[in-house]
């Protein structure tokens, strides 16, 4: 095992990668319905990367707000497991560009250190793209399309991919800042964010996970069979129908969301900034999860 650098970093091996394509994604504020680091968790279980650097967690972490876990081993000697960010590479074997991955929890402390150190990553490696995921908890039907929005610092792979320019503003996470360092690096990257009911905010949200991916496939023109997520989108999508089927109430702030996201895509076509908004139904997402536990759909 070879010693973390000034920067945290370290090395366990330095793979061999064609034209790589380095992908993000971060367990917490990132990651509703654990959608965005399931689909690096996919992409690494599919593709079988293999671990090759690590960052050291003294440097990024609050401990207090990401505890490392005791573990038993064959039941007599503790282990400390560490919150961990782990870079790992994915040959494509002619499938397409290779992958290095990145996963772990959200850092806590020193973003900018963090995100250059990502960026050391990248060029150690010969990444030219970097792409990130991201799902947030918003008001959207569990019926309608995953509509996934986005950026890029290439504005005609944009219109290409048939992005949604995202209009939010306000906090971010390490997603965005990590987004944010690529441009000022003048590094080629694409965030993807899909949206998750927030009214099912339970992980997995396989819908949301599939979403992702397939832009992620037409961004890196990899072949990607989706078909097990795409099974299990309907089975998630009917266990939910068979859930709000049994609630009037929320029958009824479906059908709202519903009508909603009709009138929105209207307005986007006629080029209105002004869809007609509901109430966020923040009570009602409360009511519902604790109704999904007591049918055991969750």
């Amino acid at each position: 095992m070879s010693a973390a650098g000034p920067t945290g970093l370290r090395w366990e091996a330095r793979p061999q990668l064609r034209d790589p394509v380095l992908v993000a994604a971060f367990t917490g504020w990132n990651d509703a319905g654990d959608a965005a680091s399931d689909a690096v968790t996919w992409l690494s279980t599919h593709f079988g990367a293999r671990p090759f650097a690590s960052i050291d967690p003294d440097e990024h972490f609050d401990f207090q707000a990401n505890r490392p876990e005791v573990q038993l081993v064959d039941g007599v000697t503790r282990h400390i497991s560490w919150p961990t960010l782990e870079f790992s590479a994915a040959p494509a074997n002619g499938a397409g560009p290779d992958l290095v991955l990145l996963s772990g929890p959200e850092p806590n402390l020193r973003w900018r250190a963090f995100c250059d150190t990502v960026l050391e990553v990248a060029r150690e490696t010969g990444c030219v793209t970097v792409v990130t995921f991201g799902a947030l908890l918003a008001d959207v039907p569990h019926t309608a399309p995953v509509r996934v929005t986005g950026s890029t610092t290439d504005t005609a792979l944009m219109e290409e991919l048939g992005l949604e320019r995202s209009r939010y503003e306000g906090p971010t996470g390490i997603v965005g800042v990590l987004h944010d360092s690529c441009r000022n690096a003048g590094l080629r990257s694409a965030s993807f964010w899909a949206p998750v009911p927030h009214y099912v905010a339970t992980p997995p949200n396989p819908p949301a996970t599939r979403a992702l991916l397939d832009r992620f496939a037409t961004l890196t023109g990899r072949t990607l069979d989706l078909r097990e997520l795409g099974v299990a989108s309907e089975a998630w999508r009917a266990r939910v129908d068979s859930a709000v089927a049994g609630d009037e109430e929320m029958r009824d702030y479906v059908h709202e969301l519903e009508e909603q996201s009709d009138d929105a895509d209207q307005d986007d076509a006629a080029g209105s900034d002004n869809p007609e908004e509901i109430p966020s139904g923040d009570d009602l997402a409360e009511a519902f999860e604790e109704y999904l536990r007591e049918q055991g759909l969750e």
